[in-house]
């Protein structure tokens, strides 16, 4: 089944499985209303949430929790009540909820890691990231300044984009360029891909799901299906599982609407892996 194809009668396509990760509720860039709107466009069999969902650090600070984040928690809890099995891998920014790692309420099941078999048979590990990441496992003052860094980054980030939007320019990420053009930053997402690739060989899994570093990607690495959801601060992307097995890359854009087909929805050309 393609992402284009047939949506049911009450306009919701239904797919196999979706996983988002980084979405930082509680924090003034999570695109809450564009998640809350994607998640109503599909019916999935499971959902995992891959970490960082709700942002504790910030939420330790100061709280900001707008309508808007409620509703996508609302979201969440009606598709775990109408059969979705929603699994939450936690992740560092919500790392208040390790302790309670094994909760099973309801639908809802919350866990530090996830095995996940694919409709082609294919065993995936759903994980968040941040155990493979030196600088959040090793130095976490070092982690604390990188995360008030992007938060600043994507300040800024506001601030261009605005003047962009009234010259009428499209949105362009500041952060999606520095990690693609700055040597350092191509080279941390480079090992943290290769860490994960290492980690799923010695497990035997054939895949990865993860999230952490904000950057969507479908891709191998060393023979591992590597897929890493992105986030919904700034690139709006999560992960489909299709019934032949197949795992795709979705990007929200704003002319998506229910009574559309995915395919008009993605602005770009999604990755895609097929077995």
């Amino acid at each position: 089944m393609s992402q284009a194809e047939d949506f049911s009668a009450v306009g919701k396509q239904r797919v196999r499985t979706i996983w988002i990760s980084d979405v930082h509720l509680g924090t003034r860039d999570c695109q809450a209303e564009k998640l809350a709107s994607f998640l109503k466009e599909y019916e999935c069999d499971q959902l995992y949430l891959v970490g960082d969902i709700i942002d504790g650090w910030r939420l330790r600070k100061s709280i900001y929790w707008p309508q808007s984040h409620t509703n996508v928690v609302r979201r969440i809890l009606t598709m775990s009540k109408r059969g979705t099995r929603v699994t939450y891998v936690t992740g560092n920014h919500d790392e208040f909820l390790r302790r309670y790692a094994t909760l099973s309420i309801g639908n809802i099941l919350l866990v530090g890691e996830a095995e996940h078999i694919t409709a082609d048979g294919r065993k995936l590990l759903v994980i968040h990231g941040d155990q493979f990441d030196v600088i959040t496992r090793c130095h976490r003052w070092l982690a604390f300044l990188g995360d008030h860094a992007y938060g600043f980054s994507l300040r800024l980030n506001r601030w261009l984009n605005y003047w962009r939007s009234r010259c009428g320019y499209g949105y362009w990420s500041l952060s999606g360029y520095l990690k693609h053009r700055v040597k350092k930053a191509v080279n941390f997402i480079s090992e943290f891909e290769g860490a994960l690739a290492h980690e799923c060989h010695k497990r035997d899994f054939q895949g990865v799901v993860c999230g952490h570093i904000h950057h969507a990607e479908i891709r191998e690495v060393d023979g591992i299906s590597y897929h890493n959801c992105g986030d919904w601060v700034e690139s709006c992307t999560a992960l489909i599982e299709h019934w032949d097995g197949s795992i795709e890359q979705y990007t929200w854009a704003e002319v998506a609407a229910p009574e559309k087909s995915a395919q008009q929805a993605l602005p770009l050309p999604a990755n895609s892996a097929t077995p």
